[in-house]
């Protein structure tokens, strides 16, 4: 019996010896290759977009402070005016007797106070002289003075009278365009409560402006005089220019989404643009020529958790992970030169940085660049315009360094010994 178990042991601890030895000649290391891509010298700009609506720069709706019936018009859409132009006239028949009837009270209101006047300086001889008691010169003087203040009412209902005849001839405000009739003739227009618009009038269409809505993320970015690109729907194949003018303080709330306003001048001499058209705006916020830029897969690129750990074993001499705040840096290795690394979790720290680094400038960033030896090494590089798609390298790179943005591995074996035959001749795999 103790036979048979010493047998089966030593069969056991056979069978485990020889799985032993075979996972030892057949260790796989894994193979990478590298997508990369070339440093070069280019424009590079930083953009902010919005959508709005153009208008004219001056849009004055021109209405009737009087009742009364279109008597006649004399413009109509598209034609150009000139300040002070007869627009449309109305019916004055009713306004010409309200003013007969102001003056005709003038003129009763006048008799009533020469008839008060000469009243009062008869019986102010006789109060002189003491022949009539206070109470009928007091009569006389309040008669006098209330005749005045009528005069002075009766004239201005004259004058209201006339002011409101005036109104019955419409005029153009300014020098523009009608872009809006709103009446025809022998319509009624009633201004009891409100005052109706009769025309809408744009000063000038060869300037124009863009009201654009810029989110609240973006608005921090745009100031005045930056250059602006922008196209309509009417004319996709065609981009117009113009430039930031003003920047509205007041927020636009839609939903919960806080937005801007942001006028933009939009110079239009051969009168494309046409009021309420919608145009996409690109503002140009930032924009340098001749720069270095780089793609920006290059910055979000990690590399594979193996080979990171086998390039920082490389660096440091060291199997175990440096970390700055435990004070176990390698002789000669300085925090800026270690690559990102993951922590716990796997959870990667921002590029550029490594667990228990300090203050780190946040333009700088880790990108790998391809070596003579076919493997990558991480290089600090400082950014400067950024814009998603590219970035602007404003230090530590060179045109022409190729800079990885992709990796792949695959596995393969090899043998931990020079020689991978065995007692009896090569070893199969």
């Amino acid at each position: 019996m103790k036979k048979k178990i010493l047998i089966i042991t030593g069969l056991l601890l056979a069978a485990v010896l020889i799985i032993l030895v075979f996972k030892q000649f057949n260790k796989k290391e894994t193979a990478f290759t590298f997508d990369t891509v070339k440093v070069e010298r280019g424009m590079i700009s930083n953009v902010v977009t919005a959508t709005g609506t153009i208008e004219a720069i001056t849009t004055v709706d021109v209405g009737t402070q009087v009742s009364g019936i279109i008597q006649k018009i004399y413009v109509d859409f598209n034609d150009n005016v000139k300040e002070g132009q007869l627009l449309a006239k109305l019916d004055e028949t009713n306004l010409r007797e309200q003013l007969k009837q102001s003056q005709a009270n003038q003129d009763q209101a006048q008799a009533q106070l020469n008839f008060q006047e000469a009243t009062f300086n008869r019986l102010k001889a006789l109060y002189e002289k003491q022949l009539i008691a206070q109470t009928d010169y007091d009569q006389a003087l309040y008669n006098y003075e209330n005749a005045k203040a009528s005069l002075a009412n009766a004239k201005s209902a004259v004058s209201r009278a006339k002011v409101n005849l005036d109104y019955a001839t419409i005029t153009s405000p300014i020098d523009g365009v009608v872009m809006n009739r709103a009446v025809e003739a022998g319509q009624t227009v009633a201004a009891s409560f409100n005052t109706p618009t009769l025309f809408t009038i744009v000063n000038d269409l060869t300037q124009m402006e863009v009201q654009a809505s810029v989110d609240e993320a973006d608005i921090g970015k745009v100031e005045q005089n930056q250059r602006v690109e922008f196209t309509v729907d009417a004319y996709p194949d065609l981009k117009f220019e113009g430039s930031v003018s003003q920047v509205r303080l007041q927020p636009v709330v839609t939903n919960n989404v806080v937005t801007y306003v942001v006028i933009l001048n939009a110079p239009n001499p051969e009168k494309k643009l046409m009021p309420g058209m919608t145009a996409s705006a690109t503002i140009f916020v930032e924009k340098k020529d001749n720069a270095l830029t780089l793609s920006g897969k290059a910055i979000r690129f990690t590399p594979d958790q193996e080979y990171l750990a086998k390039t920082v074993s490389d660096l440091t001499g060291k199997n175990d992970m440096p970390d700055p705040s435990k004070g176990n840096l390698p002789s000669g290795v300085q925090p800026g030169q270690l690559p990102q690394m993951p922590v716990s979790g796997g959870v990667m720290p921002p590029s550029g940085t490594f667990p228990g680094s300090a203050e780190v400038d946040p333009k700088a960033k880790t990108v790998w660049v391809t070596d003579d030896k076919g493997g990558i090494r991480p290089v600090i590089v400082k950014l400067g315009i950024e814009n998603g798609s590219k970035v602007e390298i404003a230090s530590g790179l060179n045109e022409g360094d190729q800079v990885v943005i992709a990796m792949a591995g695959s596995k393969k074996k090899e043998s931990t010994s020079g020689n991978n035959t065995g007692p009896r001749g090569p070893m199969p795999f």
